[in-house]
């Protein structure tokens, strides 16, 4: 329901300071069009391989925010010599991570979120800026294609170092966030035995929509992360 404007926005600046930036908006999201296939996390995947090829990029640092989080995961796991290392914020590596009450979006309609910045985004920016082609998102997001997630060795086994990155009220469980960080060599005492390349943050006070909203906060944790030798 976001776009990159809407979730990305405040962070772009600081993020291009040193670094190119591309950012995209998903199939049916933002700028980019639809077209007659189910949202999924494997279609999306390569949606991205193909951007990177056009554009001739042969590497890159991945932040992707919740079903961009699932899309960097499976590029990660999938595609290992696109990525260097992996931002992977509020999703959960399998479906049992997930709240309850995540259920809820498969109901959503386009009354629900009228007099919102995601309404308001979507009309002004989408190829298609009507009421029944943002119904139709609504829809496909609902019946997002996940699959079945991924395995302790595909998580344990990604090649990039990763940083997980969740609210503490978040739809992803805190317990499965510190799972994905222990399957990925972290929470160890550093001090006797070295900290881990891949780390953990939890952002106080966040929940799933405003996951990225703590601008200096997250801007500070990302590119911290991605300097780091």
């Amino acid at each position: 329901m976001f776009n990159i404007d809407l979730q990305f926005g405040p962070l772009l600046p600081g993020l291009a300071e040193g670094r190119q930036v591309i950012a995209l908006d998903f199939q049916a999201h933002g700028r980019t069009n639809d077209i007659d296939r189910p949202l999924g996390t494997a279609a999306l995947a390569s949606d991205v391989v193909g951007l990177l090829q056009e554009l001739g990029v042969p590497q890159v640092d991945l932040f992707g925010f919740s079903v961009g989080g699932a899309v960097a995961l499976e590029l990660a796991v999938k595609h290992p010599e696109l990525v260097r290392k992996a931002v992977i914020s509020s999703v959960s590596f399998r479906p049992d991570g997930m709240r309850p009450e995540n259920a809820a979006v498969g109901e959503m309609k386009v009354e629900m979120i009228a007099g919102t910045p995601m309404e308001s985004d979507y009309l002004a920016k989408s190829p298609h800026p009507d009421h029944e082609h943002l119904q139709e998102l609504l829809n496909k997001l609902g019946g997002f294609v996940a699959g079945d997630g991924w395995s302790d060795e595909e998580i344990s086994g990604i090649a990039a170092p990763t940083l997980f990155t969740v609210g503490d009220c978040d739809a992803v469980k805190l317990e499965h966030a510190v799972r994905f960080l222990q399957l990925r060599g972290g929470d160890i005492n550093g001090d006797f035995v070295g900290v881990p390349s891949s780390q953990l943050a939890v952002f106080p006070g966040t929940t799933h929509f405003n996951g990225l909203g703590r601008t200096a906060l997250v801007l500070d944790t990302v590119t911290t992360f991605l300097d780091a030798d």
